[in-house]
């Protein structure tokens, strides 16, 4: 007598699990850190997922975390404190993650902590999914390491060919990793802005004058963490090489980062509001009038999303995270990365043309309203289903009783084995 095999309506469904591994959770507040937070919540209220994040977590918190965090053993980088580095998965962290079996397993950072986990993904026969969030290779020159490039070039390569999703952050990094590492499946996962907190709207005169702007005359912005890979040394040449040619400029610094009293002593008429957050952030974007942002570590750049939502006029390095959100001459103009000279002409070409800078920013707030949270974040869920659905070698009977369900909102759901498997 034969068993007839149940039907796909017998399978014992729950919701997905992923289990995230991130080299700085919550120890500093970043781009990063901040969409990985959002990615987080996204999962759990919107995609019914349970996430369990494993990272290093610092004494002195820079926020709340988002979702269940577990400590992994760490310790903080020397003349960096702000940042931590664990030395691999402990064993009572692989059987915190056994316990936990998660369907997904999605690492964050190419560090030791990443790649224990995507050993321990290999052993558990889970698919990886990693998320590319910095240009790592390229903070070397800034810290006099730039010997040692090539080397983690390789690395890099190994670590992401490694993965089964590598999710890059715009068309050319994509297309970069799978060169590089191509037994993965290179995606392109951008980034999200708010347009009801980031928008011109947003724009104060009364802000400006109590901050000691004038009225007509344009302000330049810098916006994100002061510290030297975000380019500052070029930033502050090009200040110089502007009131060279045309006297005092009116330069505002929004953030923080342990290279700020570097940054104020090249800059002592620049307005440093700290950092902020929220609305005061927001308005204080809006009240600014040319973005300048020479740096080219970034892969995405959200801080430039964010200033286009506010209406501004983009002056960027011609990088591929600046590249994939700024068309040069329509929302704003791109520059060769190291090139004060080239970033000085260009903020004056703005500054003498108020009715081409006023276009910029209104194309920019437009083209700002393509990259909404709701639908990146609904991205990655995609990838997820994807990788699920993929069969493995191993586990035959799993990957066949796995069952993917779609709700009208991008839900995840997983299934157990087949009964009698």
């Amino acid at each position: 007598m034969t068993t007839e095999r149940p039907t796909s309506s017998a399978y014992l469904q729950r919701p997905a699990r992923v289990a995230l591994f991130s080299g700085n959770y919550n120890c500093t507040l970043d781009g990063a850190n901040k969409t990985l937070n959002r990615l987080v919540d996204h999962l759990q209220s919107q995609a019914g997922v349970q996430v369990r994040i494993y990272s290093p977590t610092a004494p002195k918190p820079a926020f709340a975390p988002v979702g269940e965090l577990v400590s992994v053993p760490s310790f903080a980088i020397p003349l960096r404190p702000e940042y931590r580095v664990a030395m691999g998965l402990p064993r009572h962290i692989q059987q915190d993650v056994r316990a936990f079996k998660p369907d997904i397993i999605h690492l964050s950072a190419p560090d030791l902590l990443g790649s224990a986990a995507q050993s321990l993904a290999r052993k558990l026969d889970v698919p990886v999914v990693a998320s590319l969030h910095t240009h790592f290779e390229s903070y070397l020159d800034y810290y006099g390491l730039g010997l040692l490039k090539p080397w983690m070039e390789r690395r890099l390569a190994a670590f992401y060919n490694g993965c089964d999703y590598v999710l890059a952050p715009n068309p050319s990094i994509a297309e970069q990793v799978q060169r590089d590492s191509p037994a993965a499946r290179a995606r392109v996962w951008a980034r999200g802005v708010e347009p009801q907190l980031f928008n011109p709207e947003r724009r104060s005169d009364a802000w400006r004058r109590a901050h000691g702007f004038e009225d007509d005359r344009p302000v330049v912005v810098f916006l994100g963490r002061v510290v030297m890979e975000k380019g500052l040394g070029v930033f502050v040449e090009t200040i110089q090489a502007l009131e060279a040619a045309r006297g005092p400029v009116q330069v505002l610094v929004v953030g923080d980062g342990p290279a700020l009293p570097w940054f104020r002593e090249r800059l002592p008429d620049a307005v440093f509001t700290g950092f902020l957050s929220g609305d005061a952030l927001a308005t204080a974007i809006a009240s600014g009038d040319i973005f300048f942002n020479p740096s080219s570590t970034e892969t995405f750049g959200n801080v430039n999303l964010e200033a286009m939502a506010s209406g501004l006029a983009m002056v960027c390095a011609d990088a591929p995270n600046c590249r994939v959100l700024v068309e040069p001459g329509r929302t704003g103009i791109l520059c060769r990365s190291h090139d004060p000279g080239a970033y000085a002409d260009a903020i004056l070409s703005l500054m003498d043309d108020p009715a081409r800078r006023l276009a910029m920013g209104r194309a920019a707030h437009l083209e700002s309203a393509a990259y909404l949270w709701p639908r990146i974040l609904d991205q990655m869920v995609g990838v997820y289903r994807e990788a699920m659905a993929a069969p493995r070698p191993g586990l035959r009977a799993r990957a066949s009783g796995r069952r993917l369900l779609e709700p009208a909102y991008g839900g995840l759901t997983a299934a157990g084995p087949l009964p009698g498997e």
